[in-house]
């Protein structure tokens, strides 16, 4: 049984990885730990916790956690993956796995020096969704691919302490919501692409608050890709896939659990229909445990999440976004 630490009491923390273990008969959320005194002990038990500490780095110590989550704002996701690593934890660390591909380099140079695992959380890529996506394109239906179109817009309040508007923590439209649709892009075609182009709408404390921008991968495959966190946008989450014989949309695969559909026009026919599955954190703790378990590769590790951050530092040095921030 894998006993897992949570460093900080997010709000993702119930559904992104508590509801799922219970459902699992492997994984034991053995602690839980916040820099705020007494909010660890009250989250612990909320949801049914052993331990709980005041500091992460007693967590850290703690020699019977296997592994250590890791959701804290984006800004700390070098700083405590690494002290996890060499304190011979596993991670599992949400994305955006870092500030940047500096640091993204670091962390899993920490990992190989210290023989763990450290897997970014991108839920949406283990749901059996955009296996289908991947199949459809790897089957030949649509013919040769001409072009991708990965959007993700999401209102993200203005509030003094919401950190995703603190471009110092992480926060942005596309390092919060982008990294998704260029994750989308970038493991569908399994390159890497070049920024053509990139757009921002920046606020005044230097956050952006929009992005779009266009990708060219080998082969000439072009992508765009959207993010904008604007009040007022309504949730939007939507990956088209045009090919010579047709196009596919995908109406929300990053949670198809909520609610999904997929429309099909290939050689003049249309089809819409959903895939059948559980959450998609369920299929991310099934894949995580079976990889520490019996040592399998995961697509959400290693170049993978280097990749997409050094895809998304283009972006910014593109749109001419400065990015501050971030552990060195």
């Amino acid at each position: 049984m894998l006993k897992f630490g949570i460093l900080g009491a997010a709000r993702i923390v119930p559904w992104a990885l508590l509801e799922p273990a219970t459902r699992r008969n492997d994984v034991n959320i053995a602690a839980v730990a916040a820099r705020r005194p007494g909010v660890a002990a009250a989250f612990a038990q909320a949801h049914g916790i052993a331990r709980s500490y005041d500091s992460y780095e007693a967590l850290l110590d703690d020699s019977s956690i296997d592994v250590i989550y890791n959701p804290l704002p984006p800004h700390l996701h070098a700083e405590f993956s690494i002290k996890a690593l060499e304190a011979g934890k596993h991670v599992l660390c949400e994305k955006p796995f870092a500030m940047n591909a500096q640091e993204a380099r670091a962390m899993q140079s920490a990992a190989h020096r210290a023989n763990r695992r450290i897997v970014e959380a991108f839920h949406d890529r283990y749901h059996p969704v955009f296996g289908h996506l991947l199949n459809l394109v790897e089957s030949g239906r649509l013919g040769s691919l001409k072009s991708l179109r990965a959007v993700f817009n999401h209102t993200i309040p203005e509030a003094p302490e919401e950190f995703r508007r603190n471009p110092e923590m992480g926060g942005g439209a596309l390092i919060e919501l982008g990294c998704y649709p260029v994750h989308w892009c970038r493991s569908l075609l399994r390159t890497e692409p070049e920024v053509i182009s990139a757009e921002a709408l920046v606020t005044s404390n230097g956050c952006d608050e929009e992005m779009r921008a266009r990708l060219r991968f080998p082969a000439g495959v072009e992508a765009s890709v959207e993010a904008c966190m604007t009040p007022g946008w309504q949730y939007h989450a939507r990956f088209t896939i045009e090919g010579e014989r047709g196009t596919v949309v995908a109406e929300n695969s990053l949670l198809p659990h909520l609610g999904h559909s997929i429309i099909e026009r290939v050689d003049g026919v249309t089809r819409q229909y959903t895939v059948a599955g559980s959450t998609t954190f369920d299929y991310q703790i099934e894949a995580f445990v079976g990889a520490i378990v019996d040592g399998n590769s995961l697509p959400t590790e290693g170049q993978d999440s280097l990749g997409n951050m050094m895809t998304i530092d283009a972006i910014y040095a593109k749109a001419g976004v400065s990015r501050v921030g971030g552990h060195r």
